[in-house]
């Protein structure tokens, strides 16, 4: 299957729509940490910086690390220093960021990590920058103008809703309700949603949560865990639950199937696992038109990535090497 795939992957296109955010992973020197001679309070003394595209934008990474032909971004950031590092990480992959909204009162949602050089483990706390409002009208019916504009133009759609507050995500019931009208009207194409916290909101697209996720859609829809219910809630064509090394969890009109993965020892980081999941296995449901397949490269690219620090990525040739190992 992996040359089946690579073969058609630069031929196709994606989008990937919602929070498109900014990841930056700071790197500091313990032994550096003398209090500040203002305050008293210990410093983190930090000695370098990289940036990667986060949430939406992992997606984006993966889908250039496979190859896809064509991969553009749609969201919302703000007028802001961090939204012009988003936009430098995105070009640098070849994605295309065009499409990428500017507002001057909204924040470019910003995951700042802090990176304890000497043992490589991230042991302070994260800054997150985000905006707990909504998104502000114009802002939304750009978005949504935009996308009804553009979405024709590609061959799967991947929608990341990572907002974990009520509000200040880019995906509201606006663009929720032009997804549901996009997939009744072209039920051909691949609109793979990934919801941190409103999975039970979406309608007639592909719903991918993991197991924690989806217990707690279940419960806000009908006070019970039960994933057939969930799926005919959704109307999804089909539903996936991840549950980590354990699989997968495929619900649709046949009912529940239980996709097994072989397991990982000692992952060197699991970040970001959710997402290039999503990438490998949205791209091969495009070209299979099958959801089992699709699942077993999702697996196998997941494998790849969380034995890489921070948000990793799978070459074609690391995915072989995993292909070979499954057989043998």
């Amino acid at each position: 299957m992996i040359f089946q795939l690579r073969s058609r992957f630069p031929k196709l296109s994606a989008l990937v729509v919602g929070d498109i955010c900014l990841d930056r992973w700071c790197h500091y020197d313990p032994n550096l940490a003398q209090p500040s001679r203002e305050t008293g309070i210990p410093r983190v003394a930090v000695t370098g910086t990289e940036i990667t595209p986060g949430a939406g934008g992992t997606v984006a990474n993966n889908l250039a690390a496979l190859c896809v032909g064509r991969i553009s971004v749609l969201g919302v950031t703000g007028d802001d220093g961090s939204g012009y590092e988003l936009r430098q990480a995105l070009e640098a992959r070849n994605i295309e960021h065009n499409l990428l909204l500017k507002h001057p009162h909204w924040t470019t949602f910003t995951y700042t990590k802090i990176i304890n050089e000497r043992t490589r483990i991230e042991d302070r706390p994260r800054l997150d920058f985000i905006t707990d409002g909504d998104l502000p009208k114009e802002a939304e019916e750009e978005l949504l103008n935009t996308f009804r504009r553009v979405a024709s133009e590609f061959d799967v759609i991947l929608v990341s809703d990572q907002a974990e507050t009520e509000r200040g995500g880019v995906v509201g019931v606006a663009l929720r309700l032009e997804l549901e009208r996009h997939a009744a009207e072209n039920p051909e194409k691949i609109i793979w949603v990934d919801s941190r916290m409103r999975a039970e909101l979406f309608r007639k697209v592909i719903v991918k949560v993991n197991e924690d996720e989806a217990n707690a859609a279940c419960m806000r829809a009908f006070g019970e865990v039960d994933f057939d219910q969930l799926r005919d809630l959704t109307e999804a064509p089909v539903l996936l639950v991840t549950h980590g090394g354990d699989g997968v969890t495929l619900v649709d009109c046949y009912g529940e199937l239980l996709i097994e993965t072989t397991k990982v020892d000692n992952p060197v980081d699991i970040c970001g696992a959710g997402d290039s999941f999503s990438a490998g296995a949205a791209m091969a449901f495009c070209v299979t038109g099958s959801a089992e397949p699709a699942v077993k490269f999702g697996n196998a690219v997941a494998a790849v990535t969380i034995m890489k620090p921070g948000t990793g990525t799978a070459s074609w040739l690391e995915l072989l090497v995993v292909e070979n190992d499954s057989v043998h």
